[in-house]
């Protein structure tokens, strides 16, 4: 296995993590992929990146929380490099659900509902949604396929999906008040898991933990790191978004969506010092996920 992080470089958000650090520029793709794009550009890159990624790589690094849809070109690398890790669980750390229709193709917030197509996904957690998006007035923007498939489940805090309830759905979500409650709860689910892809946007932390470009939840560090921990030798591969930087959208439909998921404007004033914190996160997250990753 290669534990060597790499940086998939949209945004030159994500500074450096390690001296093997394998670093794959791709700004040219910035305005075409970041937030959504269509499902023939992201095969694209998909391609591009079949030959450039590094052979059985664990660990990526995507910048900006607006790259979250990347993850479904990882997780389809990972199944073709390193078929042993099959079937495997889907744990997302995120603020959001990431399973809401979007009309124009795949984006951040939409590419769960297309990861739980992959035969090789067993199972789907969404840990650490505080944001409005699963409560009953934004129902209707959630997909229903992954939760009739019993593939999908939303741990949330603070915010309830009671219109699953009415479906007679609530198996698939769970609610707490507090972040201590969810992870108490979690922890022991992992025991069903032989094989766990991490995926963490780190605006499920509390704004006090680091500074995203998106609303952000509850978690503290400690939390993550229990629940690293607690996936050791289960874990197979990681990635890890919700770095900052700064863009503004020139394209009228991901402006017009942008506006209306209320996206933070980033301050050119305050970005270098949030990405230092940011780089001391990725960097204790990093050294927790090399150490609990599942021996080849």
């Amino acid at each position: 296995m290669n534990d060597q992080p790499v940086i998939l470089d949209f945004d030159d958000s994500v500074l450096p993590l390690a001296t093997e650090e394998y670093r794959i520029p791709l700004q040219k793709w910035q305005k075409k992929i970041r937030f959504g794009c269509s499902v023939h550009d992201l095969k694209t890159l998909e391609n591009s990146l079949a030959n450039i990624l590094p052979e059985k790589c664990r660990c990526f690094f995507m910048g900006s929380g607006d790259y979250h849809h990347i993850s479904l070109i990882l997780l389809r690398f990972l199944s073709k490099q390193i078929p042993a890790c099959l079937p495997m669980d889907l744990i997302v750390c995120d603020n959001h659900p990431d399973n809401m229709r979007y009309l124009f193709g795949i984006h951040c917030g939409s590419w769960i509902s297309w990861a739980s197509k992959m035969d090789f996904i067993r199972k789907i957690h969404v840990i650490g949604i505080t944001s409005n998006d699963i409560t009953t007035r934004h129902a209707w923007e959630n997909r229903l396929s992954p939760f009739l498939k019993n593939k999908l489940q939303y741990w949330s805090i603070g915010k309830k999906a009671n219109w699953l309830n009415v479906l007679g759905l609530k198996h698939c979500h769970q609610y707490f008040t507090n972040p201590h409650e969810l992870l108490h709860a979690f922890l022991p689910v992992i025991n069903a898991s032989q094989n766990i892809y991490l995926s963490v946007d780190k605006d499920v932390f509390h704004p006090h933990v680091v500074q995203t470009n998106w609303d952000q939840g509850e978690f503290m560090e400690i939390h993550i790191q229990q629940l690293i921990n607690a996936c050791e030798g289960k874990l197979v591969a990681a990635d890890i978004t919700g770095d900052v930087s700064a863009y503004t959208h020139t394209h009228w439909l991901k402006k017009f969506m942008s506006n209306m998921d209320e996206q933070k404007r980033m301050d050119f004033s305050v970005i270098k010092s949030w990405q230092t914190r940011q780089q001391l996160m990725n960097k204790n997250l990093l050294n927790w996920i090399q150490k609990a990753m599942k021996d080849a």
